[in-house]
């Protein structure tokens, strides 16, 4: 436990929570725009929790000595993942329902900004949710998110806890 309370002190696993964070975020771009797959309001949003992954490391990596900071990142991290495990679970039964009238896909983000309008590249929703357009070893990308971001969210709950709880090993 005293190396698991040590990871949130250093700066190198908060880089790669980061790096992790924007390889994901590189991935979804590479199937917006190089295999043409239009991301649906749900995948917008969960793109913006994994910025909320990539912000928390890169909070993380500022100072991992200063308590506040650490603390900031965990919560951001924690936060995040957890609003995408659940976004990704949401999506996944808009996905497998039945009733057509179950849920609505929205066109537009309801985001506090029009961050839609200001990069539409990146935040502009222009598929739909219910559509099935890309599955890797049986599941669909919101199966996959919803791995991703639980394990994420896993991660952050370990490490904040032993954050927390124990106290590093002084050589």
């Amino acid at each position: 436990m005293s190396w698991l309370s040590s990871i949130s002190r250093t700066r190198t696993p908060w880089l790669l929570l980061a790096l992790t964070a924007f390889l994901f975020e590189a991935t979804a771009l590479y199937f917006q725009y190089a295999m043409d797959l239009a991301p649906c309001i749900m995948c917008i949003y969960q793109r913006t929790a994994m910025l909320g992954v990539l912000i928390a490391g890169l909070v993380g990596a500022i100072n991992p000595a200063n308590t506040w900071l650490r603390l900031s990142g965990l919560a951001t991290w924690l936060v995040a993942s957890i609003w995408g495990l659940l976004l990704a679970r949401e999506h996944l039964v808009m996905q497998t329902t039945t009733d057509p009238f179950a849920f609505v896909c929205e066109f537009e983000p309801n985001f506090p900004v029009p961050l839609h309008e200001w990069i539409p590249g990146f935040f502009a929703a222009t598929g739909d949710c219910g559509n099935i357009d890309w599955q890797f070893a049986g599941l669909s990308m919101p199966g996959w998110m919803q791995v991703i971001f639980a394990a994420l969210a896993a991660a952050a709950v370990i490490v904040t806890c032993a954050s927390l709880f124990f106290k590093p090993r002084v050589c």
